[in-house]
């Protein structure tokens, strides 16, 4: 019945998938948490870029910022990110366009974990003579992040679906092994499963044990 897999490297393109998940993940989860540190800063100007940036990159769709970074920064401005291989130059544009994307979310995720913390603790650390950033690294991030244990996951598990768009700029990821697979077999139903099947074998055990780390790690108040 799944004669037709043979000849296809299905293992290697879900792996592909697995890199820029993990990739895009740590860089979103970088830049989300600078994000949310600027968005409750008492600078005004970090404020203001914090939000305009949420509120602009959550409303462009995802197709359009990974196809950006293919056709503006590497066909116009020449940005390869050091690679020097088509595919290279693709897959790392496609993991900037993905992070910058998701941190968009894990920013939101995490302002509404920092949003939990009792007001009083972070005034209790400022009299004792801490710094905000101090503040927020020692005091309010800590349990913030153990408070959106479940935001997050949710966040991780879209990203994962998400890396299917990395195709429209030629990364050989799943869903671009998929439409080759389509377009060469007469096996529509069965091909389509196959890769359902490999998306829910990615993303199941994440909801789970991440569903797990939160119960582990919250917050008794």
């Amino acid at each position: 019945m799944f004669d037709f897999l043979e000849g296809y490297d299905l293992l290697g393109a879900f792996w592909v998938t697995v890199q820029l998940t993990v990739y895009s993940a740590l860089g979103s989860l970088i830049w989300g948490t600078l994000l949310a540190g600027m968005k409750v800063s008492p600078v005004p100007l970090m404020r203001g870029f914090a939000t305009a940036y949420v509120n602009v990159v959550r409303n462009i769709p995802l197709t359009v910022i990974i196809v950006f970074s293919s056709l503006g920064l590497y066909q116009t401005l020449g940005i390869a990110l050091g690679a020097d291989a088509t595919e290279d130059i693709n897959f790392r544009l496609a993991v900037l366009a993905l992070a910058a994307y998701t941190a968009a979310f894990v920013c939101e995720a995490l302002r509404s974990g920092i949003n939990t913390v009792p007001v009083g603790q972070a005034e209790a650390a400022r009299a004792l003579g801490l710094s905000f950033t101090q503040v927020l690294r020692l005091i309010i991030l800590p349990q913030a992040f153990r408070a959106v244990v479940n935001p997050l996951s949710n966040v991780l598990i879209a990203l994962t679906k998400n890396t299917t768009v990395a195709s429209a700029i030629g990364v050989a990821e799943a869903s671009y092994l998929m439409k080759g697979m389509i377009e060469a077999e007469a096996q529509l139903i069965l091909i389509s499963l196959v890769f359902a099947f490999g998306f829910v074998v990615l993303t199941l055990p994440t909801g789970l044990i991440l569903g797990w780390v939160s119960k582990k790690v919250a917050v008794k108040r």
